[in-house]
């Protein structure tokens, strides 16, 4: 057993018992003070099981999981204390993130044990609509900076499996996210309104989108963008997106470069979504050296998303062209190249910009995108008065030089490419 003086400290020396019977919160609270205490050091939490409540790191700490090392999230709603946090975009109180960092710097989360969040329960509680809260998420950082998570397997989680909020320099390296297909908002990772953001070598299957770039919505006074995201080396299984940007941009989004991933089974591929009233701009996103499987559309830019309060709103559902203002969102810059769509469902592509903002400088490089008809009629996108897909072309409608460049489609029903409102468009 480490000593208690050594900069490792064993959980078992402040009291924490293996076996999944006995709970550990305490333990975990009194080795993270005693690391603070001494400026810093390692948490270590050797092989076996252990129940805990949420654990709040602080600075200048190493949360270290040996092989063999499981650490359940359990307790009832009583045992998570509520935080004023960010919840879908909206900065609110919610109940605790099992871990939970705020306003802190240098932490890491490593080892090769596995988090579990237990989130059958909060699945329940969150169908039967008896929270008082928002879920927890698992892993939540939040006004920090220089943290990284590494190489351990992050299952079952509430909600949002990792969501740093309004951070600078991220490295999220080497971790397995997995969470049941059916789970009700299990995103895998979402960067929200945070800058340098380093995401590699992860394979993540959950219930909502595996990858979710976001910075807020309107109903914040104050949103941030998110900047500097690269995302690379990644699989990404089942979810609903593969990568996704918003619909929560209200502080904008740029700099993100997307490359070297393998989408498997997921409902969309590449996912830019918002609507009127959100605001933001996202500009400036690569998307390189992709290859997708068996996804309902692999390429969406959606102008009209419904989903969220307010999302089935006339001025925001109108296909009339409307006022722009700081509300109207703007989608430019945003170029696709060297990638492969095979058993696709739904559509080939679909881009529905606003007529009063089309989005500007798309363009399509290398890409070639085969339909199936072994598949049942699906959803590109999700806005109001749209008829469910089966075996299109690709549809594109308000945008401004849109380019397509050695794109081929087949298996399609219909026209390769179904074009409305385009100006400067090449194919």
């Amino acid at each position: 057993m480490v000593s208690v003086s050594s900069p490792f400290k064993n959980i078992l020396s402040f009291g924490a018992v293996s076996g999944g019977n006995t709970f550990c919160t305490k333990a975990f609270a009194a080795a993270v003070e005693a690391c603070a205490g001494e400026g810093g050091g390692t948490v270590y939490v050797p092989a076996g099981t252990y129940l805990t409540g949420p654990v709040h790191l602080k600075s200048n700490i190493t949360l270290y999981l040996e092989a063999g090392a499981r650490v359940v999230f359990a307790g009832e709603q009583k045992d998570y204390p509520v935080v004023f946090s960010r919840w879908e975009g909206v900065d609110q109180k919610t109940y605790s993130p099992m871990i939970f960092g705020e306003k802190v710097e240098n932490v890491t989360i490593t080892g090769r044990g596995v988090l579990d969040g237990r989130g059958d329960y909060w699945w329940t509680l969150f169908r039967e609509k008896k929270l008082a809260y928002p879920r927890p998420r698992l892993i939540v950082f939040q006004d920090s900076r220089d943290i990284a998570i590494e190489n351990i397997k992050l299952i079952n989680a509430p909600s949002w499996t990792v969501n740093p909020v309004r951070c600078e320099n991220i490295t999220i390296h080497n971790v397995t996210i997995k969470n049941p297909p059916d789970s009700p908002n299990t995103d895998g990772i979402n960067p929200e309104s945070c800058k340098n953001v380093h995401i590699a070598n992860c394979h993540i299957d959950v219930g909502d989108d595996c990858i979710a770039v976001k910075s807020g919505t309107e109903e914040n006074s104050l949103n941030i963008p998110c900047a500097n995201i690269t995302i690379t080396n990644c699989t990404m299984i089942h979810g609903h997106g593969g990568v996704v940007i918003g619909s929560e941009m209200s502080g904008g989004i740029r700099n993100v470069v997307i490359s070297n991933c393998i989408f498997e089974g997921t409902d969309r591929g590449i996912r830019i979504k918002s609507r009127r009233g959100r605001g933001g701009i996202v500009e400036d996103i690569r998307v390189s050296n992709l290859v997708m499987t068996k996804v309902i559309c692999p390429f969406i830019i959606n102008l009209f998303y419904h989903c969220g309060p307010g999302g089935k709103d006339r001025y925001v559902q109108d296909k009339n062209p409307q006022a722009v203002t700081e509300k109207t969102p703007v989608i430019r810059d945003i170029h696709y190249n060297n990638i492969s769509a095979r058993q696709v469902k739904a559509a080939a592509g679909f881009i529905y910009g606003l007529p009063e903002k089309p989005v500007a400088n798309i363009s399509f490089n290398n890409v070639s995108v085969t339909m199936t008809g072994e598949t049942e009629p699906g959803y590109p996108a999700m806005m109001n008065d749209l008829e469910p897909m089966k075996q299109k072309g690709f549809f594109c409608c308000h945008g401004r030089n849109v380019q397509f460049s050695n794109m081929s489609i087949s298996g399609q029903e219909g026209p390769e490419f179904m074009l409305s409102d385009l100006k400067n468009c090449r194919n």
